[in-house]
């Protein structure tokens, strides 16, 4: 087991499955107590279990990240059970709807939005909060996306999110940074994840046609994306905020 987080606790939203399920994961072997909030039950309890089982520490909360009042008890859940918070990764989101923009309704971009924007934005405000209460430095990070650092075909709706989180996450880092508190941004690649898996599928795109997109010729594995999470998370970070660092294997140099 490392040491990089231990003794601190970390919440991590969207952490049943894919990026957010590796980080749990990571953070956990990093010595942290992890709370893991997420909309899906049933996942979000097997992720904890096969943390547990794994001898490390890890517990569960069902959250929807669009409404504020289940972010807080995310939060009270966390500093009741292990004292205080310590670090956050904001990781759920949804993909929305891949198309053209005459073609994506007013509902999946609103509820696009809701998720990736609202959802990050209800959660870095509460988590803020929290640290200031605490009296306590703090450090929080987001996934963004390399669709908030180029534009794509067809996602508009899915850009236009990942773009509001960076921005969000530069400007509260700005803010707090004085305070001690760290903001920053993940802005993963293309993953294998179960989103990937389900965005093939609607959008008819193969996995060689996207692997080809890649400088490095390859899908990005969520623990790639994990260790990175770990790293910002952790004071060997502690002169850094304020970025959206792409783990994108080449995509964003092109």
């Amino acid at each position: 087991m490392g040491s990089l987080l231990k003794g601190k606790n970390i919440l991590i939203t969207g952490g049943s499955s894919g990026i957010g399920k590796s980080t749990a994961f990571r953070c956990a072997q990093e010595g942290a107590n992890v709370v893991v909030a997420d909309i899906n039950q049933e996942e979000g309890q097997n992720c904890i279990k096969e943390i547990s089982e794994a001898g490390f520490n890890a517990t569960f909360i069902t959250t929807d990240v669009t409404q504020g009042s289940d972010i807080l008890n995310a939060i009270d859940y966390t500093t009741q059970k292990y004292g205080e918070l310590n670090g956050a990764f904001n990781n759920a989101g949804v993909e929305g709807v891949f198309s053209n923009i005459t073609k994506i309704s007013e509902e999946d971009f609103d509820r696009t939005q809701a998720v990736n924007v609202k959802g990050v934005w209800l959660s870095v405000k509460f988590q803020i909060e929290c640290f200031l209460r605490q009296n306590t430095a703090g450090s929080i990070v987001n996934t963004a996306s390399v669709a908030g650092l180029v534009g794509t075909r067809g996602g508009s709706a899915y850009c236009a999110s990942k773009h509001a989180v960076v921005g969000l996450t530069k400007s509260t880092a700005l803010e707090f940074a004085k305070k001690n508190i760290r903001v920053n941004a993940v802005c993963p690649g293309i993953i294998e994840t179960p989103m990937l898996q389900r965005m093939f599928k609607e959008t008819g795109m193969t996995q060689e046609s996207v692997v080809n997109q890649e400088p490095l010729g390859r899908l990005g594995m969520p623990s790639e994306i994990a260790e990175s999470v770990v790293w910002l998370l952790s004071s060997q970070a502690s002169f850094i905020t304020g970025i959206a660092l792409p783990v994108d294997g080449g995509y964003t140099a092109i």
